[in-house]
């Protein structure tokens, strides 16, 4: 009786071990960009002409530190927050498409890609955070998860 005792209770605390390295590592991977509801829809036929080929980006208000459009193909959007996430609440730390499909924080110098929101180069750790799209011509609705 008290063998099994030990094992149940040797049992219980290794669940326990194991739950909480689940946790802690997936805090490391999280994004540190907050998460905003987004739900907006526009018209890229005359709101946004920026838009009308692909390669076209715009930057727009939502999200936590703005957002980023890009025009990814013919029928495919990219949409990214601005908020470099190596520093967030760095309110300067907004990145700036220079050369697409590259996207740069002024302030760390960490680059992106906008057409998967990748790490190219820099300090950052974590990808841009993005959201989702949906085209139905000439109608983009950008949206949060």
């Amino acid at each position: 009786m008290k063998i099994i005792f030990l094992h149940r209770y040797r049992m219980f605390f290794m669940l326990v071990i194991l739950t909480f390295m689940m946790y802690s590592c997936a805090d490391e991977e999280r994004n540190p960009v907050p998460v905003i509801p987004v739900d907006f829809t526009i018209n890229t036929e005359f709101q946004y002409i920026e838009l009308n080929s692909p390669g076209g980006w715009v930057n727009v208000f939502g999200g936590f530190g703005g957002i980023v459009i890009y025009r990814f193909s013919i029928d495919e959007f990219r949409a990214f927050d601005r908020a470099c996430p190596y520093h967030p609440y760095d309110e300067a730390a907004r990145v700036i498409v220079e050369d697409p499909p590259l996207a740069k924080c002024p302030v760390c110098g960490s680059t992106f890609l906008l057409l998967d929101g990748t790490i190219v180069t820099g300090p950052s750790k974590h990808p841009l955070r993005s959201y989702r799209t949906q085209f139905n011509n000439p109608f983009l609705y950008v949206y949060s998860y």
